[in-house]
């Protein structure tokens, strides 16, 4: 049994990470928890079954006091993540810190170096890491089917809806307030890119706007509001198709819980009048991309491709993987990965038949926290996706960035490494 501490009561801190304490109870018991938000303490108390004095009104206050379980989850927003984990750690939690790990090149660091100043072990929840669908391409890789990986070709298809929730109107949409997108959203598909081809990246070059969910496309006449607005059932990012529509109720009900903390109707509706989520799209305070591609070159020769889209009907990745002998091809969508060797019979891997759980990021959101608790009985010196291996995807990240904001300029990784203070100390 592992105690467990939550700070950040959202989508993944209580409604993804704290539900595994009812799927494995003889695993995790959650016995404290924090939230800014009245209405959410509230809710995951009586959920969790928390008492009072396991309560708190904010991270902050949760970590001033004495150490109060074996494992911290920090799942608060990017910016407070240096200090909560910071704080954590000094407390002597072992921590599962959501990404991205911080938002400065220097913060990634910090954390780092107090994880391993202080023996505290760190799993970054590269939730990707953990599923059948990359394992299993992993493993083909290690099989010699395809022979040498010479280039990888992956999407991220981002999703309108998704990006019009979580990055136009939601928590990461600014980057001031956030973090830059392809941190935030990618850094763990940089971490797969890097799990797949076993080696460093060298050098990468990145391009990427917003391009669309600005003022220069919003319709003559539209309100700023959605529920105010005449365009509001034709508008395929109308506020109350996404969150009130027959879609949501089917394939997203989580996202009715970000909006207001039940997910009732009534709820919602009222939030959406003019709450953050009930914003026109092209008139809110966004200033992150809405599409992004960075190539990338490794130290072994492997190039990549890799794009990030808001501009798909679905949510999910893609990958494919050339080699010497032949090629892999994968999607999240079906869960299907597909070999052919060079001048032989494709061989077919159907994820839903080989995976017990595919809820949740298929299946990596329960596996991580199997995986981690199973490595801190054990003693093993770091998660799967702990923080040193985390760290090098953000930098990529970060570098990305850089180019994107300097006409696509090449950047070699370690120069940009070199030039942050104590990376390779």
């Amino acid at each position: 049994m592992t105690t467990v501490a939550i700070a950040g009561l959202g989508p993944r801190g209580f409604y993804t990470y704290a539900q595994y304490q009812k799927i494995h109870p003889e695993r995790m018991k959650v016995v404290a928890i924090a939230d800014i938000d009245p209405s959410k303490l509230r809710l995951a108390a009586e959920d969790l079954q928390i008492p009072e004095a396991g309560c708190f009104h904010s991270a902050e206050e949760m970590l001033s006091g004495e150490k109060l379980a074996d494992v911290l989850i920090v799942a608060t927003q990017d910016q407070q993540h240096i200090a909560h984990a910071l704080a954590g750690l000094e407390k002597g939690y072992d921590l599962i810190l959501e990404k991205p790990v911080a938002t400065t090149p220097e913060d990634c660091i910090a954390i780092r170096d107090a994880a391993k100043r202080l023996h505290r072990k760190v799993a970054v929840c590269y939730v990707l890491r953990y599923t059948a669908f990359y394992r299993t391409i992993k493993n083909i890789i290690r099989s010699g089917k395809i022979g040498e990986v010479v280039n990888i070709d992956a999407v991220e298809n981002v999703g309108y809806w998704h990006q019009a929730h979580s990055f136009v109107r939601g928590n990461w949409r600014n980057f001031e307030q956030s973090s830059p997108m392809i941190l935030q959203k990618s850094c763990h598909d940089l971490d797969i890119l890097n799990y797949l081809i076993g080696s460093h990246c060298d050098s990468l070059s990145s391009f990427g706007s917003l391009s669309y969910f600005n003022a220069a496309h919003r319709p003559e006449g539209a309100a700023d509001f959605c529920l105010d607005c005449p365009y509001q059932d034709g508008c395929v990012y109308s506020a109350k198709r996404i969150y009130l529509g027959a879609d949501t109720e089917e394939k997203r009900p989580w996202v009715r819980t970000v909006v207001a903390p039940t997910g009732g109707v009534e709820e919602v509706e009222k939030a959406l009048r003019r709450g953050p989520y009930g914003r026109c799209v092209f008139a809110c305070d966004n200033d992150v991309v809405d599409h992004q591609s960075v190539a990338i070159r490794y130290e072994n020769g492997v190039t990549v491709s890799f794009t990030m889209s808001a501009f798909s009907a679905e949510v999910f990745r893609s990958i494919r993987v050339m080699g010497t002998k032949g090629e892999i091809e994968g999607e999240q969508r079906s869960n299907v990965i597909r070999c052919t060797p060079f001048g032989g019979e494709t061989e077919t891997y159907d994820i839903n038949k080989l995976a017990a759980d595919l809820s949740g990021h298929g299946g990596g959101d329960n596996q991580l926290l199997t995986d981690f608790f199973d490595e801190t009985s054990e003693e093993h010196e770091e998660a799967i996706s702990g923080i040193y291996s985390a760290i090098e995807s953000h930098m990529m990240a970060f570098a990305a960035e850089y180019s994107r904001l300097h006409d696509g300029q090449s950047v070699n990784l370690k120069q940009f490494e070199k030039s942050v203070k104590g990376f390779f100390e």
